[in-house]
Parts: structure tokens; C-alpha cells; sequence
């Protein structure tokens, strides 16, 4: 008895989102990866370089305190006692700064590839995954929101790795040697000021921060429901002309948009906020700093040069610090950003290889749907016990009315789902224990609707067979009928069909789509309403086209004109999801039953006789 196995597994409107620190353990590996011995090379010279860059950066004000004291006539320095004037000191003060920012520059670049190589892996195993998911997935998903997931999360792998690595850790790092540097200088009381004015300031950077965050947030939840409404207006651009829509799409789009801008006020607003707050801090902490050493200067304790050193360190540490609510603000937006997209990775695959699956061993092509039964919702089954029985090299047609199964026949067939009880087979090998792969390859299909890239037709059909020659190509476009009208073109097979093949007419289109899987030249076929688009002459001519391609193949048609399919070698008609009809075209006319009607019905709605069309 066949296993069975359930295929209504929910599936959430949003990815999960993983926390902080399942992110962070996320990306390590990509800075360490195992056996890429060039990565840790570049990410410890990187780290080398950054604190070869702060301790440059740190005795900067040295020589900046050297040449004032030389200036002032002060006790002399060491550096004075080793020959050095006011203006070598000077000279020495400029090649220090200099090369603290030659240090910080030769990171990056050594760092860049590093980064950039992590990137493209997270980016390549996102999209590979995404394909991986199942059709269930994708038909629940909003392709615009899902864009902006994937696009915000690499964005965020980039700003943690730059920002993290070269702003949070070497700031920490310079603030803790100046700290220790005040203590040795000047005392303990200095450093006392510096550590509670850094504390303060990290303080209320952090709390102003995520409240801003949660702001931030909503701003993005705006921003993604704009972005869906838009690339779903275009996609459908055409029904939005069609009813006079344009007006009605641009009011919902600015309502999404609205919401974004009352979040960006906020937003905008908050950094004021933690703009005017931050500067009180640092200011207060600068001023009090400063009016010590001025008070040491007074008393003989300290020189005109301890003085500007103690400034100038201030204001170095300053600098960075200012930024510190951005890059935190923005480390903490990555860090959402990239959990999303995490969190989208760690989306299971409802449709998987078993493992140890084997390759499907195609000899025939005997197709079998024994006792299977499916649906799409728990509540609301669509198959309901089929038996099909597809001999090799025959031709069998499903027939009829709109929801009654026919499509998730084909659907089951190429595994975009699992059955929920039952069992499909090719030549005796249930697909659940074969390779998608393998499975994928032997299966051609022309859907209803075919949808091509935004490339040239010569693309859209190769894709059928990459590495098909080109012979091979515009072989299959003659056999679809439609190497004449290409060569027509201006730029032949170069011509690009636009977004979805919306240059193409919709007849153009399917004729690409059936050269596409004639190229492929699958033993088993499976074509869903493939002629539906065309008009009756072209209709006639790949039907012809069709038949010749069906030769010793397994040819599942699902119809509706039910003169395409008079000549099949079994007509299956489903209702209700399950077949209450089967047979050949004569015999099922003779029975008088549910095709009978069917055909009556589509006979009295043509003008010419379906019997003359069809040959029957």
C-alpha cells in the first residue's frame, strides 16, 4: 500500500526571522571558511592592518604635543633631545596621520574581496533555495516583498561586515588605549571622565537607537507594501487599462506610501533627537576634560602641548563616536535585514530527494496514477481516488470543466506537489523515490499560459537545450511553426520579447514555448492546453506538429477544445475530481453520457461541424 504522505503543510506569509546572534553565527563562516586557506590569510592581514592603523592613529597627537611644547618653549622633549625642530615635529605629526589612513585604506582593500566573495555566496545560496521551495511557496508568496527580503539582507551582510569589523571593533579598540593612555598621562580622574562621558553616550545612543529601530521597522513594512502594489500594478498593467484603473492603482499605491511617510517622519525626527542628545554628552564630557587640563596648565602640572593633546585626542574619539547611533542603528536594521533572509534560507522545502533517491530509469514511458487522491487545503479535496493508467507511447487527454483536476493531474506528475495518498509512476518507479532532477529532465511540458524571459527568442527557445547548436534551435522553431515569422523581425532570433514575452502576442508566444520543449525532445509529454492561444489555421498546423512530436511518446493533453484531442488514444473526462468517464472519441459519443454533452455543447457554439474539423 502506498505511503501516505500529507501535502498541506502551511505555509507562513512571512519567512521566520532568526535573532541577532544565530545571524552573526551565520555569516562567521563565511570570514573562516573551512579549506580556503586565501580567505584567513586576507582577513588576518586585514586585522593586522587595522591595528597597525589605530596605533598610528593613537600616537598621532604625540608629535602634535611635541611640536606645540618645541613652539612654546617648554622643557624639551624627547623627540626635541634627538634633533627634531618644531617643523620636523610637524612633518612627523602629517606622515602619522597619513599613514593611519594608508593603514585603514590597505584593509579595505585587503579586506574587499573577502567581502565581496561572501556576498556572492549568501546572495547564490538565497536564490538556490528559493527555487528549491515548492510551488506552494511561491504561489503564497508576493514576489515584490520577496525581492526586497533578499536584496535588504545581502545589503545588510555587506554593512555588518564593513561596519562591524572596521568601525564597532576598532573604535572599541581606540577608545580602550586612549582610556589607558589619560591614566598614564594625566591620571586616574581624566580617565574616570572619559570612561563615564563613552558610557553615558553608548547609553543613550543604544536605548534612543532601538526605540528607533522599532520606528525603522515599520518604515520597511511600508516600504515592501509599496513596493508589492507597485510591481503588481505593472505586472498586470494591461487589466489596468483594461478598466480604466490607472487612477485607482495610483490612490492605493500613495495610501501604501503614505504610511511610509509617516514612519519616515519619525524617523527623521528621532535622529534629531539622538543627534541633540549625543552632542550634549560628548560636549559636556569634552568641556569638563579640557578645564582639568586647564587647571593643570595653571599649576606647572602640565604644558601648553599636554593641553592640546588632551584636545586633540578628545576630538578624535569624537569623531567616531558620533557616527556610533548611525552604524549601531544600522548594524541592528542589518541584523533584522539579514535574519529575514536567514530566516527565508531555514524555510523548509515541502518537495524534497529522498535520500539515496535514484535517477529515473525512463524505457517506455508508462505513466501510472494509482488510487490518488490530493488537495491543496485539508478542507477542500481535488483529487478524490484516480486511477490513470498512461501506456507508453500513447496519447491520453483529460477533459473537463474548470476545477475538476485536470491541471493538478500534470501538476502531481512533475512533483511541484506530493500526492496526500496514492502513488505516481513511470515505468514502475514511484517519483518520490527518483531525483527531481532525473524526473525533470524526461517530462516536456507546455503550459497554458508560457511565460518567457526578458531575453532574446533564440534564448527562450534554447533554454529547452543550452547547449543545443543553433541548427538544432531553428529546427525546432520550424517545427513550431514559427521560424518564419522570426526571421521577419528586424533582429531575427536577437530579438528580445520584453518582460514576460509581453512583445510577443499571445499566439507568438506559445509557438516559442512549444519550440522550447520540442528542442528538449522529452519521452514524455505533458501539454496543457498548449494550443489554446492560437488561432484556428496555426492551430491546425501545431497540432500536426504536435502529433509527429508524439510518436512513440508518452502524451498527457489536457483540453478544452475538444476537437484537439478527437484522435487521442484515450479520452479520460473528470468531474468533481474524479473520472466518470474513459475511452476512445467514438465510443464515448456513442455512450451519450457527460462527453457526449460536452461535445453537442461546443459543436452548437461553432459554425463549422467539429466532426469536419477533427476528422472524425
Amino acid at each position: 500500500m502506498p505511503p501516505v504522505i500529507p501535502a498541506n503543510r502551511p505555509t507562513p506569509a512571512e519567512p521566520p526571522s532568526t535573532s541577532g546572534m544565530v545571524t552573526i553565527r551565520r555569516v562567521l563562516p563565511y570570514l573562516w571558511p573551512k579549506g580556503e586557506t586565501w580567505v584567513k590569510r586576507r582577513v588576518v592581514l586585514a586585522m593586522l592592518m587595522l591595528l597597525m592603523a589605530k596605533i598610528v592613529s593613537v600616537s598621532t597627537p604625540f608629535f602634535y604635543k611635541q611640536a606645540v611644547d618645541a613652539l612654546a618653549g617648554d622643557a624639551p622633549s624627547p623627540a626635541t633631545l634627538l634633533g627634531l625642530t618644531a617643523v620636523g615635529l610637524t612633518v612627523a605629526y602629517g606622515i602619522a596621520r597619513l599613514g593611519a589612513v594608508a593603514f585603514g585604506e590597505l584593509r579595505d582593500a585587503v579586506f574587499v574581496r573577502v567581502g565581496q566573495r561572501a556576498l556572492r555566496k549568501l546572495a547564490l545560496e538565497t536564490f538556490t533555495h528559493i527555487h528549491q521551495l515548492s510551488l506552494r511557496y511561491h504561489i503564497s508568496r508576493k514576489t515584490g516583498g520577496l525581492s526586497r527580503i533578499i536584496e535588504r539582507g545581502v545589503k545588510g551582510v555587506d554593512f555588518l561586515l564593513r561596519f562591524m569589523l572596521f568601525s564597532i571593533g576598532p573604535l572599541i579598540l581606540e577608545l580602550s588605549m586612549v582610556s589607558v593612555l589619560f591614566a598614564v598621562l594625566f591620571g586616574w580622574q581624566y580617565m574616570a571622565v572619559v570612561v563615564i562621558t563613552i558610557a553615558l553616550y553608548v547609553t543613550f545612543t543604544f536605548k534612543i537607537t532601538e526605540w528607533r529601530v522599532q520606528i525603522r521597522r515599520q518604515m520597511n513594512d511600508q516600504d515592501t507594501d509599496a513596493n508589492q502594489k507597485a510591481i503588481d500594478s505593472l505586472l498586470n498593467f494591461e487589466t489596468v487599462r483594461y478598466f480604466g484603473a490607472a487612477s485607482r492603482e495610483a490612490a492605493r499605491y500613495d495610501r501604501a506610501m503614505e504610511g511610509y511617510e509617516s514612519a519616515a517622519v519619525k524617523t527623521g525626527q528621532s535622529l534629531s533627537f539622538l543627534n541633540a542628545g549625543q552632542a550634549l554628552i560628548i560636549t559636556t564630557g569634552l568641556v569638563i576634560v579640557m578645564v582639568m587640563a586647564a587647571q593643570g596648565v595653571q599649576a606647572g602640572l602640565l604644558t601648553v602641548g599636554d593641553f592640546v593633546m588632551v584636545n586633540a585626542y578628545m576630538i578624535q574619539i569624537t569623531m567616531p563616536l558620533n557616527f556610533l547611533g548611525t552604524v549601531y542603528r544600522e548594524i541592528r536594521q542589518a541584523l533584522v535585514d539579514m535574519g529575514q533572509m536567514f530566516g527565508l534560507l531555514m524555510q523548509p522545502a515541502e518537495i524534497t530527494d529522498k535520500p539515496g533517491a535514484t535517477r529515473l530509469k525512463v524505457s517506455g514511458g508508462h505513466v501510472r496514477f494509482e488510487d490518488v487522491r490530493f488537495a491543496y487545503d485539508a478542507e477542500r479535496p481535488i483529487l478524490k481516488g484516480i486511477t490513470l493508467d498512461v501506456p507508453a507511447g500513447q496519447t491520453v487527454a483529460l477533459v473537463g470543466p474548470s476545477g475538476s483536476g485536470k491541471s493538478t493531474i500534470g501538476r502531481l506528475l512533475f512533483r511541484f506537489y506530493d500526492v496526500t495518498a496514492g502513488a505516481v509512476t513511470i515505468d514502475g518507479q514511484d517519483i518520490r523515490n527518483i531525483t527531481q532532477n532525473s524526473l525533470h529532465a524526461q517530462i516536456g511540458v507546455v503550459p497554458q499560459d508560457t511565460v518567457l524571459f526578458n531575453d532574446t527568442i533564440y534564448y527562450n527557445i534554447a533554454y529547452g537545450r543550452p547547449e543545443a547548436s543553433r541548427a538544432e534551435v531553428e529546427g525546432a522553431a520550424r517545427a513550431a511553426k514559427i521560424h518564419e515569422f522570426i526571421l521577419s523581425l528586424p533582429d531575427g532570433y536577437d530579438t528580445t520579447v520584453g518582460e514576460r514575452g509581453l512583445k510577443l502576442s499571445g499566439g507568438e508566444k506559445q509557438r516559442v514555448g512549444i519550440a522550447r520543449t520540442l528542442l528538449k525532445n522529452p519521452p514524455i509529454l505533458l501539454l496543457d492546453e498548449a494550443t489554446s492561444a492560437l488561432d484556428t489555421q496555426t492551430e491546425s498546423d501545431i497540432q500536426a506538429s504536435l502529433r509527429e512530436m508524439g510518436q512513440g511518446r508518452t502524451v498527457i493533453t489536457i483540453a478544452h477544445r475538444l476537437s484537439t484531442i478527437a484522435d487521442a488514444d484515450q479520452i479520460v473526462v473528470l468531474d468533481g475530481g474524479v473520472i466518470v468517464e474513459r475511452g476512445r472519441h467514438e465510443d464515448l459519443l456513442a455512450n451519450g453520457g457527460r462527453y457526449a454533452a460536452m461535445w453537442a455543447m461546443q459543436a452548437s457554439d461553432e459554425d463549422e461541424p467539429p466532426l469536419a474539423r477533427a476528422g472524425a
